[in-house]
Formats: C-alpha cells, sequence, structure tokens
C-alpha cells in the first residue's frame, strides 16, 4: 500500500506561511506520512513562496513530489466545473506543470507524479474528452510521470491507453456514489469527519479491495494510493488513524 497527502495545507494568497504547523499537518515529524505529497499551484491556492516552502518540506523528509494542476478557480478552491474546450485543457494543465517543474529543477529535483485537483479531477472522471486532454499533456510534458486518477473511471483507462505510468486513486476521506464516483461536495454526507471510520474504509479499500457507497452497495477498487485532503481539519489525526490500522493490520505504506 501507498498513502498520501494530497494537499498539505489551504493557502491563500498573502497569508503567511507557518513551516512547523506545515509539518505538523503532514505528519512528517512523526514519520506517519512521508512518501508522496502534491503542491497547490497559484491557480486555486498558494503562490510560489508557498510552492517553494512544500517542495523544500518533501526535500527534508524524503517525500516525492507531485503537481496538483486544476482549474484557474482561487475563489473556490479549484471546486468549481468549468466548460473549457480541449485545447484550453490541455495548455491549463501544461502551464501548471512547467511551473512546477521550474522549481523544482531550482532545488534539483523533479516531479514523481501528476494528480488533478477538484473539479478538474471529478470532470475527468466522467469526460473522456477532459480526461484526453489532461492525459494528452501529461504524456507530453513528461511521460514518465505516474498519473492518479479514480478507479474504474474514464481518466484511468484513457491514461493507461496512452501509455501513461498509473496508480488507482482512493480516498480517505470522502465517500462514495453507487457508480464509483465520489459524492459531490454540494450534497449531504461528501466527507468523512471521523478518524475512526476514515480508517475503517481505508482498511477495505486496502485489505478487502472494495468499498461501500452511502447507500450500502459495494463494489471492488484498487487501492494504490490513498488520498487524504490536507484542507480538511482532521487530516493530522485521519493521517494518523490510518497508519496505526494499516500497520495493525500488517500493510505495509511505501511510496509508489
Amino acid at each position: 500500500m501507498k498513502i498520501k497527502i494530497l494537499s498539505i495545507q489551504k493557502y491563500l494568497p498573502g497569508i503567511p506561511v507557518d513551516s512547523s504547523r506545515l509539518d505538523e499537518i503532514a505528519g512528517l515529524k512523526h514519520g506517519w506520512i512521508k512518501k508522496n505529497t502534491g503542491v497547490e499551484f497559484r491557480y486555486h491556492a498558494g503562490n510560489e513562496e508557498t510552492m517553494r516552502q512544500v517542495i523544500q518540506l518533501c526535500l527534508q523528509h524524503g517525500v516525492n513530489i507531485g503537481a496538483h494542476p486544476s482549474f484557474m478557480d482561487k475563489e473556490n478552491f479549484g471546486r468549481t466545473e468549468m466548460n473549457l474546450p480541449a485545447g484550453t485543457i490541455y495548455n491549463l494543465v501544461t502551464e501548471q506543470l512547467k511551473i512546477i517543474a521550474a522549481i523544482t529543477v531550482s532545488y534539483e529535483t523533479t516531479l514523481h507524479h501528476v494528480k488533478p485537483h477538484g473539479a478538474l479531477y471529478n470532470l475527468a472522471v466522467k469526460n473522456e474528452m477532459v480526461a484526453t486532454e489532461i492525459a494528452k499533456a501529461v504524456h507530453d510534458f513528461d511521460p514518465s510521470l505516474i498519473y492518479y486518477a479514480l478507479p474504474n473511471s474514464a481518466m484511468l483507462r484513457i491514461a493507461e491507453d496512452m501509455g501513461l505510468k498509473t496508480a488507482s486513486e482512493v480516498f480517505a476521506d470522502r465517500t462514495y456514489q453507487d457508480d464509483g464516483t465520489l459524492t459531490p461536495r454540494t450534497q449531504r454526507n461528501a466527507m468523512l469527519t471521523d478518524s475512526e471510520m476514515a480508517a475503517r474504509q481505508v482498511l477495505m479499500m486496502a485489505k478487502d479491495k472494495k468499498v461501500t457507497s452511502l447507500n450500502g452497495k459495494s463494489f471492488p477498487v484498487k487501492a494504490d494510493t490513498i488520498c487524504i485532503h490536507g484542507d480538511l481539519p482532521q487530516a493530522y489525526s485521519f493521517a494518523k488513524a490510518i497508519c496505526k490500522s494499516l500497520k495493525e493490520n500488517k500493510i505495509d505504506v511505501k511510496a509508489i
């Protein structure tokens, strides 16, 4: 099993970053989470300074650095769906990959993976045009990057067909619909807020290779990597409870 923190903290421009708090949220000081991290772009949060601070933390703790491209939607943290033409989506993703790649090069390191953020991710799950343009952008930029995608989705299938290395991603803090998609955040019970419930869901996905929807439907999932949203207030307690549960059940947490 692999486990990652998706976003270390929700950044807003002009707000000072407390590096010790970042370290705590990620669980890095205690060794609970030290595998893969997605770095926020200024398109939906943060700025170059915060990106550099997160990358520095990753390097200090041996954490793989990933790109987290989104719609240009800082007001809604990249969680509002946008209807854009194919070429615009391709360029949107490519531009963001170039931004973070330039920063990683300045620290003499490289990108490890790519995981679309928020509404862009959810749209790619079902929309083949969006899924294709994102995958093409990643492949054209660097086909060696690992592409994180939802199990049994168009975005995963298209990326695999394109020859990208993929990791099937499941969510610790989100609930599921009967079709295997994530419950929209606009609906009740979209988020899990109890660390023990999150740990049980992760254990089911990791050990039994299945998950249960809000309506009680069970369906298979492959869990290569587990997402914990860093802007969730319970992210720290979730990470601790999940790692404890996996360890007790003899499931190793390893980098991809």
